[in-house]
């Protein structure tokens, strides 16, 4: 954007942009804005554009509704076919089955709706006002406003420590410095200079002549108009950027839904064969019919919606318990899938807190232990000595004393202690002199207090130097500066040794520079300290011939649990992505320090990015892990095409700059503490302790849960499979008045026997190895070949158990003769295995044992299907607690089925004797045989892999 002319409007402000205003100057900006620079607006004027352009404010993510949130749980294909199923079985008459379909559904969507809107509430309590008030002068006089009333044109004051509550255009700034991290991703303030003016509109984090909305002031002071507010700032187009994205389906949904799908196109199938090989018997049409779809009713895995909730749900309450709050249900086991984390550098890699590690004094290097602000930690020589032992005059004062004694002084941050926590108010950058001259034995506060400042220069970007001056020992007068490397020492006549002051030589000067330059290569940014004694407090010609005493070099530290967190991402096959606003020296230093990136991975700047197009982004993006100085725009289409690559993103980061990524990712993770609230609103899991690691535990928790849901969904279809294979068999050799089971009996093991058991698979804990495994691609399916040859194996022995065991049940309890609708006992049959001419059907005896056999397999099979690979028995048989106390309850309502004599007229059972017994409990032991005998010979070879990492 170039220079234009723009319209005056007389009665109501200009439509004035911030890159507009970047490039204008201040006096045609205050007449555009209609304002004075000097009074600011009056308080009507400043009402009247507060009805015009409404309050300074983003619009939050609007909340849905309870009932909207119920709603949406029904949206699943799989919860559809159980309502079709529920109205069906209501039309042929079989109203508890109805009822009972119904609760399940409700139950599930309450439970889900429940979840979802108590992780919007602990969302609520993160959140904190980022500009609450605002000094703002109206009419001449300073009023202390909430920053909510700010209009375009007002006039604001800014000073260290401040948050700008609008995006303000500067025409009045003294050593003003900005920390713009959470826009731009630059660890360090950015110097700011009213006076700039561009011809064109340079990038967002080069314009130094703007304040931008939810930025905190770091050093000095400013004056300036505001420009924009709300929506209009950079902040608020960010947010609008995230309403044109859209959430898609998680991997589990997409799963899920397919799943459905099939199983209701099999179900409908295994009806048609039931009713049309029922034809080809001489069976009457209308009761086939009936008896097919009852059939497809009672054989759908009611309890798996439910299940998977709950389980989802209890991995959602743990997450939270270890400092992960998840915003969607689904979300959780989406986490589980991820292969590549793109994460942010400054606030999430690192510490947001710059730290100096390294120090020169003397001739000497030094190392600075401890991180943050801090006084934890220790200066020690690069041969592991202490740093107190040089003596330099006889007034003991050692070189490493006068480097530390100028970094106090020179110096307007302050040190504060906040409920024990360390943090500073000013500039980083001298928050970390502060730090280190603690670390040094030295007080901060007894130091200025016995020397203070009488006089100063302050940093101006010329000079790229700072100058103070005090009385020092004996009350001399002394000139103290500190700065650039460069510009410092060829101001340098002298230098500081052990051996007292000597002159600089120019090998001297040459070896120190190199020095400089070492300690630039490692991303450390390097300020030198100087000196200069005066006969008089004029300090005349305080920074030419000075006295050359040393370096710090600091850099903003990685967290101390990433490089093990990262390191565990590796392992578990994740590839860690870096995506910083930042500059690429510091990104690659940062990268290799974590053990980030292999040594032939690519970085890319942004500068290059711009003139990638999507194809050659795509490619580059198979080998690139760190990508510098990016702009919100990049991490968008940085994520879109590892999307593209087929890879499960997760974006991490903290500030408003990461929003469109965050949510463009299919898992976005922000930091719940340093976070903005644009970041926590785009995101799915909001961390509330800031900490990298925790991603990879919430990953972790991810993994277990898509673990247990598989291992449930196979014990639950196995049983589903093992169910159609033993009715549609049975009627096919003997008739559809054959079936073994009748639906309420199905309804019953679906809903409350196998739910029990298949929660506390839910439960599980996370299997040996499970972060060594290689993450499930994007396609992969939740019934994939391994699962689906488990669920054929366990099927044809549930089959051959519950088939042998009514077979057996009708040599000991013969069949029955029905003539018009009654039985030889006089007892009436229900529609399902209703026809109208006389006929033989299976007794209650044999139902009985064909019902009974097969709660008990699949209550003994469950705990073979405690894991996909590994024998129960090394696991443990009753290692999960919760598994026995399901197994319990399972066994005590079949029990109860059985023996209690009003329920068992509803489901046609007759009481069990020791011999009834016996013959069971030795049949059940098939399937549960099977199972382990396919783990055994499948994943043989799998397991030898394994023993060999």
């Amino acid at each position: 954007m170039k220079k234009k002319d723009f319209d005056v409007r007389q009665t109501a402000v200009s439509l004035l942009s911030g890159e507009e205003a970047t490039i204008t100057s201040v006096e045609e900006v205050e007449r555009l804005l209609g304002s004075d620079i000097k009074a600011g607006l009056t308080d009507q004027e400043a009402k009247q554009r507060l009805e015009i352009h409404g309050r300074n404010e983003l619009e939050g993510e609007k909340s849905s509704p309870f009932i909207l949130k119920l709603f949406d749980q029904f949206k699943d294909f799989l919860i559809l076919i159980l309502i079709g199923a529920a109205i069906i079985s209501a039309i042929l008459g079989e109203s508890i089955d109805a009822i009972i379909i119904l609760a399940v559904v409700v139950i599930n969507a309450i439970l889900g709706a429940v979840q979802e809107n108590q992780a919007e509430k602990a969302l609520a309590a993160l959140k904190k006002m980022s500009a609450p008030y605002a000094r703002v002068i109206r009419a001449g006089t300073t009023h202390e406003l909430p920053a909510t009333e700010l209009v375009p044109g007002d006039l604001v004051e800014l000073s260290a420590g401040d948050i700008v509550p609008a995006d303000i255009r500067l025409f009045d700034s003294s050593n003003l410095r900005a920390n713009e991290s959470a826009l731009t991703g630059e660890s360090l303030p950015v110097s700011k200079d009213a006076k700039a003016i561009y011809n064109e509109v340079p990038g967002i984090g080069d314009r130094t002549n703007m304040v931008f909305s939810g930025m905190e002031i770091a050093y000095g002071r400013g004056n300036g108009l505001v420009v924009s507010t709300a929506a209009a700032t950079e902040i608020g187009k960010i947010a609008d950027r995230l309403k044109s994205i859209e959430a898609e389906l998680t991997p589990l949904q997409v799963n899920l839904n397919k799943l459905g799908k099939i199983l209701g196109i099999l179900f409908l199938f295994i009806s048609a064969i039931v009713f049309g090989v029922g034809l080809l018997q001489g069976g009457q049409p209308l009761a086939l019919f009936m008896t097919a779809i009852s059939l497809a009713v009672a054989a759908i895995p009611e309890g798996l919606p439910a299940v998977v909730t709950i389980i989802l749900a209890l991995g959602m309450n743990r997450m939270a318990k270890e400092n992960a709050i998840v915003k969607r249900l689904l979300a959780v086991e989406t986490l589980g899938s991820v292969d590549t984390i793109c994460t942010d550098k400054t606030g999430t890699l690192t510490q947001n807190e710059m730290t100096v590690t390294r120090l020169y004094a003397g001739g000497q290097t030094y190392q600075v232990t401890g991180v943050g602000y801090s006084k934890n930690g220790k200066i020690f020589r690069d041969n592991g000595e202490n740093a107190d032992k040089e003596v330099v005059d006889a007034d003991s004062l050692t070189v490493m004393d006068r480097l530390l004694q100028i970094g106090a002084l020179c110096n307007d941050a302050v040190l504060t202690q906040t409920d024990g926590v360390a943090s500073i108010i000013g500039d980083p950058t001298e928050g970390a002199m502060l730090t280190v001259v603690e670390k040094g034995g030295l007080s901060v506060s007894e130091l200025r207090e016995e020397s203070p400042i009488i006089w100063e220069l302050p940093f101006d970007s010329e000079r790229k130097m700072m100058s103070v001056g005090c009385k020092l020992e004996q009350q001399r007068s002394y000139s103290l500066t500190k700065g650039a490397p460069d510009n410092v020492i060829f101001r340098c006549d002298y230098e500081m040794t052990t051996d007292g002051v000597v002159v600089l030589t120019d090998q001297r000067r040459e070896a120190i520079l190199s020095q400089n330059s070492a300690y630039a290569r490692k991303a450390l940014r390097v300020l030198a300290f100087a000196y200069k004694e005066h006969a008089d407090e004029r300090f005349e010609g305080a920074e030419q011939g000075m006295v050359f005493v040393g370096f710090m070099g600091m850099i903003d530290p990685p967290r101390p649990e990433v490089r093990d967190a990262i390191d565990v991402c590796h392992n578990a096959g994740i590839s860690v992505v870096m995506i910083t606003g930042d500059h690429q020296e510091t990104a690659a230093a940062i990268a290799n320090d974590l053990k980030l990136r292999s040594p032939e991975d690519g970085i890319i700047s942004g500068h290059l990015l711009e003139k990638m197009s999507d194809d050659e982004l795509l490619e580059a993006s198979r080998s690139t892990s760190v990508y510098a100085r990016v702009s919100p725009e990049h991490k968008v289409r940085i994520v879109e095409a590892l999307k593209r690559l087929g890879r499960i993103v997760s974006m991490t980061g903290d500030g408003v700059n990461d929003a469109p990524a965050l949510k463009r990712a299919d898992i976005g993770v922000a930091m719940g503490i340093t976070g903005t609230e644009v970041a926590k609103g785009a995101a799915d899991v909001i961390l509330t302790d800031d900490n990298f690691g925790t991603i990879v535990s919430a990953v972790e928790e991810g993994r277990v849960i898509y673990s247990n849901i598989r291992k449930v969904v196979s014990f639950l279809l196995s049983c589903n499979v093992g169910e159609i294979l033993v009715i549609f068999i049975t009627s096919m050799i003997f008739g559809p008045a054959y079936s073994p089971l009748i639906p309420v009996q199905l309804l019953w093991l679906n809903l409350v026997t196998d739910s029990f058991p298949a929660l506390a698979l839910g439960r599980e804990r996370a299997e040996e190895g499970i972060m060594l495994r290689q993450p499930r691609k994007k396609g992969d399916r939740i019934l994939d070949r391994p699962m689906m040859w488990s669920i054929a194996s366990q099927a044809v022995a549930l089959f051959i158990a519950v088939f042998v065991a009514f077979n057996i049940g009708r040599f000991f309890y013969p069949d029955l003769l029905v003539v018009n609708g009654l039985t030889s006992h006089g007892v009436t049959v229900s529609t399902f295995t209703m026809m109208p001419q006389a006929q033989t059907i299976p007794s209650w005896g044999a139902h009985t044992y064909a019902f009974v056999a097969l709660i008990l397999s699949e209550i003994l099979r469950v705990f073979s299907s405690r894991s996909e690979y590994l024998s129960v028995f090394k696991l443990g048989f009753f290692s999960n607690k919760s598994l026995n106390r399901a197994v319990l309850l399972s066994v005590a309502l079949t029990l109860v089925v059985v023996y209690v004599p009003f329920i068992d007229q509803y489901f046609k059972t007759i009481p069990l004797n020791l011999r009834d017994w016996g013959v069971i409990l030795v049949l059940i032991l098939i399937p549960f045989l099977a199972g382990e005998l396919f783990k055994r010979i499948y994943y043989a070879k799998l397991r030898k892999a394994q023993r060999e990492l």
